[in-house]
């Protein structure tokens, strides 16, 4: 408890509050820029923990989400009490028309395909077809091999199915006449 209280630089307000006394006190128009802000803090309290600028800057980003401080234009001004709220990036939403009292809403439905019901009777899409379902089972193999007869094989054209072998074409030599 006693190395706490050593640690802990005496009376210095909170960051946010040692940034708004900043801002106060540099009193520029166009606002004041980090080094700035970090610089009067230096010089006035002095003595400031080990990791300042990364403190200095995470409130200062903190401040500048929650809508305390605006930042333009590179420099942190303090927030215009008579300004609108500021607007996230992206469409805004469609507003909402209120309801006639007395109308109850009902539960919104849940997206996506409903679930089956397990009670419900299998009955097929097309009745009376006859025709089983899915690819349909592949024919058995001649016992004499296969061959390019073969009435399974043949697509009616005469000719096997797939690409057709590469023909090896022999080198052509010339025969020279002796004059």
């Amino acid at each position: 408890m006693a190395t706490e209280e050593v640690n802990k630089p005496p009376s210095l307000p909170s960051y946010p509050q040692l940034i708004m006394n900043a801002i106060e006190a540099l009193n520029d128009k166009n606002g004041s820029n980090k080094t700035s802000i970090s610089k009067y803090i230096e010089s006035k309290y002095g003595d400031l923990p080990a990791g300042h600028t990364t403190l200095l800057s995470h409130h200062l980003n903190r401040m500048k989400q929650t809508g305390e401080l605006v930042f333009l234009k590179n420099n942190y001004m303090k927030a215009d009490p008579n300004a609108p709220p500021k607007r996230g990036r992206g469409r805004p939403p469609k507003p909402k028309v209120p309801l006639p009292p007395g109308v109850v809403l009902t539960p919104a439905r849940p997206r996506g395909r409903p679930p089956k019901d397990p009670n419900a009777p299998i009955t097929s899409s097309k009745p009376g077809t006859g025709k089983p379902r899915g690819r349909p089972r592949k024919m058995a193999r001649p016992e004499g091999g296969i061959t390019g007869n073969s009435t399974l094989l043949s697509t009616g054209s005469g000719r096997p199915r797939g690409r057709p072998p590469k023909v090896k074409t022999s080198p052509l030599t010339e025969v020279s006449v002796g004059h």
